[in-house]
């Protein structure tokens, strides 16, 4: 039986690092400027074999904007502390309850759509595991602009490391194992993507379990699974041709509408 998959984009206004981010203009490859939303609700459209594609957010004025440009809009609560929580509140609003639940985060619009591909096969490939997401190894490139957000004190990207089996030990703001300063890491640090695969019994589980102390203190929604002891496996997917950042603050817009053209070049080789 072929699995039923849906796709939530959460998107919530009041962003504390860069308020009405999914509103924000990003400039295209064309030169045109679009929301946001726009270009993520682009990449979920991209991907084969999904049944729906819903945007979940809790202020009128996204749900407004997606609507009124075809998008699926469903509103959420404006208690829900993050993604996660917000694909649990919107998965009774689906036109039918899914197997997979993906959540493509609104702030990651240059996730490739063979990436989504590949963290669905994760989780379809191992039952034990309820929650899958993707890890992709930093680029030189990418790792200077991760170190260079932690020097100016700005919350950036975030890392992660992982068991011999693929599934997870720890995610972190910080930069994960340690590169000391003006040394080369003696092995890949692995950039954590703003993308997951769950069952909806996991986003049930999830939501019943309340916050986690490590999930507030990195603010990272998956520790609250790694502190239950509900490890999410990882799908290790090739790094693309151009760098996968997101739109964390301000001054991430005009370096994702470089890596916007960059792909877009890439694309039409």
């Amino acid at each position: 039986m072929v699995a039923r998959i849906a796709i939530i984009i959460p998107a919530r206004f009041a962003s504390t690092r860069f308020p009405g981010k999914p509103l924000a203009l990003l400039a295209g490859p064309d030169g045109s400027a679009r929301p946001l939303i726009d270009w993520t609700w682009a990449a979920a459209m991209a991907v084969p074999g999904i049944a729906e594609v819903v945007i979940a957010t809790d202020d009128a004025r996204i749900a407004e904007h997606a609507r009124t440009h075809g998008m699926a809009a469903v509103m959420t609560p404006e208690h829900c502390l993050n993604g996660t929580e917000r694909c649990a509140a919107a998965l009774p609003c689906l036109a039918a309850v899914p197997d997979i639940v993906v959540n493509l985060q609104g702030d990651a619009p240059l996730t490739p759509a063979a990436m989504v591909t590949a963290v669905i096969q994760r989780l379809c490939a191992d039952p034990e595991t309820s929650i899958a997401t993707a890890a992709v190894p930093a680029s030189p490139t990418m790792l200077r602009h991760l170190q260079d957000d932690a020097r100016h004190g700005r919350v950036g990207g975030t890392t992660l490391v992982c068991d011999t089996r693929s599934r997870a030990l720890y995610f972190s703001k910080s930069i994960i194992p340690h590169v000391p300063a003006g040394t080369e890491p003696q092995q890949p640090v692995l950039l954590h993507i703003g993308l997951y695969a769950y069952r909806p019994s996991a986003l049930a589980d999830y939501v019943a379990l309340g916050q986690a102390p490590l999930e507030g203190q990195e603010g990272l929604e998956q520790l609250r699974f790694l502190e239950a002891g509900i490890a999410p496996g990882i799908a290790m997917c090739p790094a693309p041709p151009w760098d996968l950042i997101e739109l964390n603050n301000p001054t991430d817009r005009p370096l994702i509408e470089e890596q916007m053209r960059r792909r877009a070049e890439q694309e039409q080789r």
